[in-house]
């Protein structure tokens, strides 16, 4: 899998994982897939998908497992180049980097999600991880910086 495919897939586990503990469940599966595929997915789908993958047998997706699992399907076409479903799983990771309520990803958003994420950053280390991505200089990440970051 390619690195930027294997960001994009992290971020879309994060913003998957509603509880942030560190796992997927199948409910929380379910609703992502009915964000971002628009389409109601049934409880015994979910849950045969998850324990395809569930390689500890403990009913969720670990990261490790989760990533495993999209690249076996091609995550229902994110990494095949279907535009408007990656564009959808980008805009809700981003929303869960952005956290603010500000359109943006600020240095202290991304540092909350990030020690969510048990990557605990200083506000130093996240400014420069924006800095690098960041194309108007304002010190903070669009939207579409956040979409080129991850691509």
């Amino acid at each position: 899998m390619v690195a930027s495919k294997s960001g994009e897939l992290r971020a879309l586990f994060a913003s998957l994982d509603q509880d942030a503990d560190g796992r997927i469940s199948a409910a929380e599966l379910r609703g992502c897939m009915r964000a971002t595929l628009g389409e109601d997915v049934p409880a015994e789908e979910a849950e045969a998908l998850v324990a395809s993958a569930d390689a500890d047998g403990d009913g969720l997706l670990c990261e490790a497992e989760f990533l495993e699992l999209a690249q076996q399907a091609s995550w229902a076409g994110v990494e095949e180049g279907d535009d408007e479903l990656r564009t959808r799983a980008l805009r809700e990771a981003f929303g869960m980097y952005e956290m603010e309520g500000q359109g943006c990803i600020t240095p202290t958003s991304l540092g909350r999600m990030l020690g969510r994420l048990g990557a605990e950053r200083g506000a130093g280390e996240c400014r420069a991880m924006i800095c690098r991505f960041d194309l108007d200089g304002d010190g903070v990440l669009s939207f579409d910086e956040f979409k080129i970051m991850m691509s």
